[in-house]
């Protein structure tokens, strides 16, 4: 069996899921012979109206429960709809992980879409932003709904910039007019200078400016004030160092490190704070499973902790 593509829609209820899905099933430029599945995991005001898709090969399939994820239940319903592609139109409170875990071997997502009311996205991004940042963080395309004629695009731009470099953004005004987002953000550090100095509270964005567009930077001299870190498998020439990172609460703390390489071995403790200096080059290490950047080091000068210890966007 081939790959089944997946197309994912995520976002909070009353958020225009349902709209766009029902906009993209009436489309028959999407239908070219193709047997669709669509997932509901949320039910909201607004229902799909069968009567308007051009086409008989869509089937239905509603998922109501967190718990009846599960890659038994999603196989079995693409064999059932005899699916060349799922739509899932997913519950804005469930983790997107579990729906990852759920999915059987051979779905992949071709497109994550993030769908937000703007009238109650600042309420949600302040209560519920670990949420918030689950649906972001992998999005494709966010999504802004019901944005006043007036509105400032900036506070929503800066919310899903912190998450994601990468996602486009379209803003839809109340009265219909659609606008991508072309706000130019200038990175707080010179990419282009001799050594790249690294801010102590702008960690977190080189280090995912830095995973995401990695070969920007090969050949480049960094500067930073970091975290030591070891590993079994390292020899005395290899250590990690990098900061905590919090993306939003507490919780999702994550330590985030790059890979270090010495000439000569090195004498560090782990949780030694130093003062780095590299060249960056991205090659292949088996701590990556794949490409990543692995600093050469020029110089290690023992330091203090910075005043912040856990970096954020």
């Amino acid at each position: 069996m081939g790959n089944i593509p997946v197309y994912l829609f995520t976002g909070f209820l009353e958020s225009g899921k349902t709209k766009f899905v029902q906009e993209t099933l009436e489309d028959k430029r999407f239908h070219k012979n193709e047997r669709t599945l669509v997932l509901v995991c949320e039910e909201g005001e607004e229902e799909y109206d069968e009567s308007k898709i051009p086409t008989k090969n869509i089937t239905f399939e509603v998922i109501d429960e967190e718990s009846d994820l599960s890659e038994e239940r999603l196989a079995e319903a693409a064999k059932k709809a005899k699916a060349t592609r799922v739509l899932i139109e997913y519950n804005g409170m469930w983790q997107l992980q579990n729906l990852y875990d759920a999915m059987p071997e051979g779905w992949l997502i071709y497109q994550q879409m993030a769908f937000f009311d703007t009238t109650t996205f600042e309420s949600y991004n302040a209560n519920i932003r670990s949420l918030v940042v689950d649906k972001i963080q992998d999005a494709d395309m966010v999504v802004f709904n019901r944005v006043p004629l007036k509105a400032d695009q900036m506070p929503l731009h800066q919310a899903v910039r912190a998450l994601s470099r990468n996602a486009e953004i379209a803003y839809e005004y109340v009265n219909g007019q659609v606008v991508y987002d072309d706000i130019i953000d200038p990175l707080p550090f010179d990419i282009d200078a001799p050594v790249i100095t690294i801010n102590d509270e702008d960690y977190a964005l080189w280090y995912r400016d830095c995973t995401e567009e990695m070969d920007k930077y090969d050949g480049k001299t960094i500067k930073f004030k970091g975290l030591v870190a070891t590993n079994k498998n390292f020899d005395n020439t290899t250590f990690a160092c990098g900061r905590h990172i919090m993306t939003c609460c507490v919780e999702d703390i994550t330590y985030s490190g790059v890979i270090c390489k010495s000439e000569k071995p090195v004498s560090l403790e782990v949780g030694e704070w130093i003062m780095l200096t590299a060249k960056i080059s991205i090659e292949f290490n088996k701590m990556y499973k794949g490409k990543g950047p692995v600093l050469k080091v020029i110089d290690i000068a023992k330091t203090t902790a910075p005043d912040q210890p856990v970096a954020t966007f």
